[in-house]
């Protein structure tokens, strides 16, 4: 009799042929890989299972926090480690892992350090960000954000000592799609929450990112990949309010 995956891997996924294969490799110690992909038109598919992961392709796109919660539901292990494709662990973090999942702990969280077009970010908000994304199964699950979905624990949770890398803008196009679609995605949230804006507030919302991601964060320091930084904040921030502002004039 096969005995219980101890570690599932889950990553979530669409037209990821460039990194998803850096990042289920990076975790030679899973025991199942968990892919949900939506609809993929590269080699996403082929390269996952390459790498023997088990693939469900679904029909629709119902937003991150949902799609990551599908993923979970496809998992059967003690442990479960999501991942986006974008993100990897570096060999160093193997060790540790295992040991975290050996500790009387229901989940970790760990840095995470992100890079814009190359550039190592070590300021402005963006790096070390500490994210949940190893957990005990069935003692977490994710909330239901259309993006910027979190995974909401039911107990502690413990800083672990290894760190996930993110490649999370790859390209002045990567920005510019990330921009749009994300932006649409949180106003959208923001509007079936109840929120409203005016015309207005997406200029401010905008310089005021870029403030704080510049200068109250520090983003200075890390020259003018931190300019770029801020102002892709700010982009963002301007984009996702002049569209709320948009479907509260209905």
């Amino acid at each position: 009799m096969t005995s219980a995956p101890r570690l599932s891997l889950i990553v979530i996924t669409k037209n990821e042929e460039a990194g998803i294969g850096r990042c289920l490799a990076s975790v030679p110690c899973a025991d199942e890989i968990i892919v949900v992909d939506s609809g993929s038109s590269d080699r996403t598919v082929e390269i996952a299972e390459a790498l023997g992961a088990r693939v469900i392709v679904t029909s629709d796109w119902p937003g991150f926090g949902p799609q990551k919660a599908r993923a979970l539901a496809q998992a059967r292990g003690e442990w479960v480690l999501s991942l986006d494709a974008d993100e990897w662990l570096d060999p160093a973090a193997i060790e540790p892992l295992q040991a975290a999942m050996a500790a009387d702990a229901p989940a970790w969280r760990m840095s995470r350090r992100s890079r814009f077009c190359g550039h190592v970010i070590n300021h402005g908000g963006w790096s070390p960000d500490y994210v949940t994304r190893l957990f005990r199964r069935g003692q977490g699950r994710f909330s239901d954000d259309l993006v910027h979905e979190r995974v909401i624990i039911d107990g502690a949770v413990r800083t672990a000592s290894f760190r996930i890398e993110h490649d999370s803008i790859t390209s002045r196009a990567d920005a510019e799609d990330k921009i749009v679609r994300y932006a649409a995605a949180a106003a959208q949230q923001m509007f079936s929450r109840g929120k409203r804006a005016g015309a207005i507030q997406a200029p401010l919302h905008g310089w005021a990112a870029f403030i704080k991601t510049f200068i109250l964060r520090a983003g200075f320091l890390d020259g003018a990949a931190g300019w770029d930084v801020a102002d892709y904040n700010r982009r963002y921030a301007h984009q996702k309010w002049r569209r709320l502002a948009e479907l509260s004039r209905g």
